[in-house]
């Protein structure tokens, strides 16, 4: 088997709701999705990161063709070093990393169609029959996150993840909306994106964790250097994620031997492929890390790509990221289990697993044409200095 074409498509597919943080507004994704096709008609699938500039990644991708085509794709880690060391992407890692994992993801769908097997089972079996995943909280008034609170307890959730470090007093009404509204027994996590100082992570956190009782904070302060998170882990009784910094292998490598967290929120686009991911998840489990998988907006392909990682590595948590609840639409055929809920099982079907729908890619891929892609954030004159 060996790889004749490689095609790119950018499409924009947008959210139920507007996506706020401390570090950005977005209404929808634009993915750049990554075709691969072989000379015995076999097709993989793979999303490469959603950005502030899709036109740049999809530009980065094609400096991969050289090391694509007429290769095998089992020779995956070898194309992956001809990619990073050839073309010098190894100098510019967390752009190649975020770009080079739409393609790993294809390689890997078309080993998995090739041989008529899940990828689950090409990464060693299932450690787990589901992945649990959270609710993702959009933030409003009390009565609105109570109301949400109220939905996800209908729908089994056990996870609930709301963005923090904007306006702490509506922050803190909508922590005591939703813990009563949820019970004690749910699980509430929030994510500060590096908003808050040491001081302010460390009296914040201690008074919600007092209040509503909190299962983790992701991301409290500014992880460069960890000795903010390390310093904020060992004043505060809450457990801490860790995300934003980790954009290299080394990055990962260095906030597991710092040990200033938790959980490891991070996912394959953090290091450019499944492998590497899965090499670092087992790591992080020899030093009692959990893994908790990252969503920067993917669509059905990464998502259920990533599911299958999930079943297989060893300190996966409950309460993984997801997105798939708040898109308004997708490129698959099918609609994947947790667009409704907070569990998915096992994928049998042939790699990735799922149905690819070309005529919903040329319809996004019209969205972005037409509109220009979403961007991470919003411009206000009244607000620049």
């Amino acid at each position: 088997m060996k790889i004749t074409r490689l095609d790119t498509t950018i499409v924009n597919v947008p959210y139920r709701h507007q996506e706020v943080s401390s570090r950005l507004i977005r209404s929808g994704v634009s993915i750049v999705i990554v075709k691969l096709t072989a000379d015995n008609g076999l097709v993989g699938w793979g999303e490469s990161c959603n950005s502030a500039n899709a036109a740049v990644f999809e530009a980065a991708l094609e400096t991969a063709r050289p090391f694509l085509i007429g290769r095998d794709p089992w020779q995956g880690k070898a194309i992956a070093r001809d990619f990073y060391k050839l073309a010098e992407w190894d100098e510019r890692e967390p752009t190649g990393n975020y770009v080079f994992a739409g393609i790993d993801m294809a390689l890997w769908d078309l080993c998995g169609k090739a041989c008529g097997q899940p990828l689950y089972r090409l990464f060693g079996g299932a450690l787990r029959r589901t992945v649990d995943y959270f609710y993702y909280l959009e933030r409003g008034s009390p009565d609105a996150i109570a109301a949400q609170g109220r939905d996800g307890a209908a729908r089994g959730y056990g996870v609930y993840y709301l963005k923090v470090g904007i306006d702490a007093a509506a922050e803190t009404a909508m922590l005591e909306a939703l813990r009563a509204t949820v019970g004690r027994e749910a699980r509430i996590r929030v994510d500060a994106n590096g908003a808050w100082s040491v001081n302010e992570a460390v009296k914040r956190l201690i008074a919600w964790d007092r209040d509503f009782g909190l299962d983790f904070c992701e991301d409290p302060v500014l992880l460069e250097p960890p000795a903010n998170m390390r310093d904020v882990r060992q004043r505060v009784p809450v457990a801490l994620s860790a995300n934003v910094v980790m954009q290299r292998e080394l990055d990962v490598l260095r906030l597991i031997r710092e040990r200033c967290a938790d959980y490891l929120c991070f996912s394959p686009y953090f290091v450019g492929t499944i492998n590497r991911f899965m090499a670092l998840s087992h790591v992080a489990d020899l030093d009692g890390i959990k893994v908790c998988k990252h969503t920067n907006g993917e669509l059905g392909i990464a998502a259920a790509a990533f599911q299958h990682v999930m079943l297989a590595v060893p300190n996966a948590c409950e309460g993984n990221q997801q997105t798939a609840s708040v898109m308004a639409g997708d490129i698959l055929k099918q609609r994947l289990p947790i667009a409704d809920g907070p569990a998915w099982g096992v994928i049998e079907a042939p790699g990735i697993g799922v149905e690819v729908d070309e005529d919903r890619i040329a319809e996004y891929h019209e969205a972005y044409r037409r509109d220009g892609q979403y961007l991470p954030y919003r411009l206000d004159p009244a607000d620049r200095a």
